[in-house]
Order: structure tokens, then sequence, then C-alpha cells
């Protein structure tokens, strides 16, 4: 058994990194890829547990890229998707997803091919592009869909 002072020292770290990790979510590097959880999806791009229609929680348009390690095509998209999150800096938002990791999201939106980016407008229905692209065609998607130049 844990004598006091060791379970109130445990208690204050736990609570400590549940603050930490809580707020990850919520301040986001400018110009770089944000990886998300499941809960922090619900509440930064949409929550599929409180909506019957979508609506973007989000005040950029952004880009989610659903993805695994194991992925080569993947592996391939994020080095053009870490470019354009710094090109398209304060304009867009790049997110990713581990599909691996974040099994019940990716069920939820039907994700089942990889990598899957998801282009979210402002305001309107996301659009969805299935396999590793151009970064020519992540760009004209980001002008076309996004309305973003």
């Amino acid at each position: 058994h844990l004598n006091k002072k060791m379970r109130a020292l445990l208690m204050t770290l736990t609570l400590t990194a549940m603050t930490v990790f809580s707020s990850c979510g919520e301040k986001h590097e400018p110009g770089k890829v944000i990886h998300l959880t499941n809960e922090q999806f619900k509440k930064e791009v949409f929550n599929y547990e409180n909506a019957t229609e979508w609506k973007y929680a989000g005040s950029k348009p952004a880009i989610i890229d659903f993805y695994a390690d194991w992925c080569k095509p993947c592996r391939m998209m994020s080095p053009i998707l870490e470019e354009l999150a710094k090109e398209y800096e304060g304009k867009i938002v790049v997110y990713k997803v581990n599909t691996d990791k974040e099994q019940e999201l990716s069920a939820k939106l039907g994700v089942q091919s990889l990598p899957t980016l998801v282009f979210v407008p402002s305001s309107g229905k996301p659009r969805v592009s299935l396999g590793a692209i151009p970064k020519e065609s992540v760009v004209q998607a980001i002008n076309e869909i996004l309305k973003v130049k």
C-alpha cells in the first residue's frame, strides 16, 4: 500500500499530465501538422457523437490525413503535407489521424483506404481523396475545395 504522501504525489502528477495532454489540442504551433486523438477530433473538427449533420468546428479550412505508420503511400504524403502546412500557415490547418491508434474514429468516419485525405472547407461539405496524390493535386484541392489561394 502507498502511504499518503506518495498517493498525493501520484495524484498531483496524474492531474498535471491530464492538464498538459488535454490542452495539447487547443494551442497549436503555426505552420505545423497537428496530430489528433479521437477526443481532439470531436472538439476541433466534428463531434460525430452529438451531431446528425456535418458541422465543422474549426475556423480555418483544413486537411485531415488519415494514415498509418506502416503505410508507404502515407509516408510519401507526410513531407508534402508538412510543406503545405508551412506554405499555407495561417490560412489552413493540417491535421493527421493515426488510424491504428484512433480505430474508433476511423471506423465512425468509414476510413477504409490509406491514406485518406479529407478536405474540409470552412463551410460546406468535406471532400475525400483516397490514396497518395502529388503535391500539385493537393494544392489544386486547397484552391478549389478549400477556396484558399
